[in-house]
This record gives C-alpha cells, structure tokens and sequence, in this order.
C-alpha cells in the first residue's frame, strides 16, 4: 500500500483523472454517505464515500471503502441474458397462442367473431371453431385456472385434444368424457383444471347441443330483442374425479339467433367507480347492438386501465 501514499485517490486506482461521479466530492459538500460504482482493471467495484468529522463538527476528511462486486455483476448480466432470452420465448409462444384462434367468418351456416385480450403474455381462456364435418360445427369457450405459462400450455392442450377427438364425431357426451380421460392421463396435481363449455351446431336441423363442464359463465342467448341464459350444469374437467357424466343439452336455433359466450374477465371489468360490469352489464349490452364485439371493446375503452383477468368473447350467430 506504500506505493499509494501522497496519491490522489482517482490515481490509486489507476486512473489519470477524477471520476466523473466522485462520491468523495459529494460527500466533502453534503456531508451525506455516499454510494458510487466503478470498473477497475475489468473489475466492478461498489465505493462507499463517508465523512469524517474533526472536534469542530466539520468534514475533515472522507473515507472510501471498496467493495469487489464483480460476481454480483456477471450474475446480474447472466440472470438479464437469461430474463431476455425467456421474455423472447414468452413472446414467441404469444404469437403462436393467437395465430391458433380461429378464423373470423363463415363456419356452416354460423358467423364467427370474437375478443380477446389476455392479462398477462400468455393467457388461460381460450375458444375454437370448427367444422367436424360437413353438417356439424364445433365450437367451445374454455377458462384454465390461474395465469401464465402453465394456464396457457393447458388451453394449448385443450384445443389439439377437443379438435383431434371430435373429428368426424358428434357424439358430444363420448367426446367430453374421452377429454376427461386424457386430462386424467397427464397426472397434474389437483390445482390445475380448467372449464369448458362445448357445443355442437348442426345446420340442417339448426340444433344446438351442448355440454357445460364447470363453466359458471353461462352463454347468453338472443333472439330479437329477448336475451336469456342458456344453463347447464357439469364439473370442470380436473383430476378429482375418475369418471364423470356430463347431461347433454339442446337448443333450437332459427335464422339471425346468436350466442354469447364468454369468460369471467369480461364481467369482472371495473370502472373508475370500482363497479362491475357484471352479467347484466353485458346482457345489456348485447341487447343494445347488433354488433357486440365493438361496442364491448369500447366499453372496454371506456373502462380504462389494465385488466387483471384473461378477457374471451365469442359471438356465434346463424345466418
């Protein structure tokens, strides 16, 4: 240490000049301790600048403590790298989340549109589309519990498995009780299940049948002016049960009818007021306008703030 002694402190550490942020500077004038960071010889250092008084109560001198952080750094840009690599990921698996929605438009005699908006990257609520076969069309509204990747990988699951064995199927009890036992199969702990409200639309009779897995959302129906709920009852798929019935459920439909099917999100949106939008809410809504989907993203608008649930809409309506 002889080698440093009479040496401005800027010099000790091999520097030809004052550091642009010198701690000791600050500290002479305010008297306050004082943190700054430097790299030294490829080394990260953490200064700690801190007053020394004389008998008169003034600054006399300071005193600079060094602190090698420089494991702390590598780990710091390490962890950054990682975080950006999986924030890339996330992203990647975003775009492919929506990419897997269905088309908007014509699907044997229904017209298709929808909303969706999942509170975090990935989201839990999903819906699908379908034609099973020339006749009959498949479509559901699923709500996953929780959020994020393992919310979101479940209602990847949910849709390749309803599509693979609803394929030139319509009995719709076999189909709900064969997703049952492939859930079963994967072996989750008992916190992950997930709700599911199928139907299957044939255009030639227009009869709508369907199944309610434990969604508590129930769709709302329209003809003309008159809304109502179309109701169901059933468990969520989940692993509590070896085996489940599911009552199966029909619906004549007509020309110009539609079906709103939806997740909690959308009726638990808040205003400023901290009020929610509620079942009524939205059935007044639907009931208003012809077109839904837009006057629900407005009001979605109107609301303001970031949502806190995974937001889903699906409007079916026979043409």
């Amino acid at each position: 240490m002889s080698h440093t002694i009479g040496k401005k402190c800027y010099e000790g550490i091999g520097k030809c000049k004052k550091c642009r942020e010198c701690g000791a500077d600050r500290t002479f004038e305010t008297g306050e301790t004082v943190k700054t960071y430097q790299e030294i010889n490829g080394k990260h250092y953490m200064i700690i600048s801190s007053p020394v008084y004389d008998r008169y109560n003034g600054i006399s001198a300071v005193v600079e403590v060094f602190r090698n952080i420089t494991k702390e750094k590598e780990l710091e840009k390490s962890l950054l790298e990682k975080n950006g690599k999986m924030k890339e990921d996330i992203e990647f698996a975003k775009r492919m989340q929506i990419n897997m929605l269905p088309l908007k438009g014509i699907y044997n005699d229904l017209k298709i549109d929808y909303y969706y908006e999942p509170s975090e990257f990935l989201s839990g609520d999903m819906f699908d589309v379908f034609k099973i076969n020339r006749d009959c069309t498949g479509f559901y509204i699923c709500d996953v519990v929780g959020h994020g990747i393992s919310a979101s990988m479940i209602s990847m699951y949910v849709r390749q498995t309803v599509r693979a064995i609803s394929k030139d199927r319509t009995d719709i009890n076999a189909i709900m009780s064969e997703l049952h036992r492939t859930f079963l199969a994967l072996n989750f702990d008992d916190d992950k299940y997930f709700s599911i409200f199928y139907c299957i639309f044939n255009k030639n009779t227009q009869t709508l049948e369907y199944i309610n897995a434990g969604h508590n959302c129930f769709p709302l129906f329209k003809r003309g002016n008159e809304i109502k709920r179309v109701e169901a009852k059933g468990y969520p798929i989940c692993n509590i049960f070896d085996s489940v019935s599911y009552e199966t459920n029909h619906l004549q439909m007509e020309e110009n009818d539609k079906i709103l099917f939806y997740t909690d999100g959308i009726t638990e949106m808040k205003d400023e007021e901290g009020k929610f939008l509620q079942e009524e809410g939205l059935a007044e809504i639907f009931e208003k306008h012809d077109d839904i989907i837009p006057n629900i993203e407005k009001e979605i608008e109107n609301i303001g703030g970031r949502n806190t649930d995974d937001l889903a809409l699906l409007e079916i309506k026979v043409i």
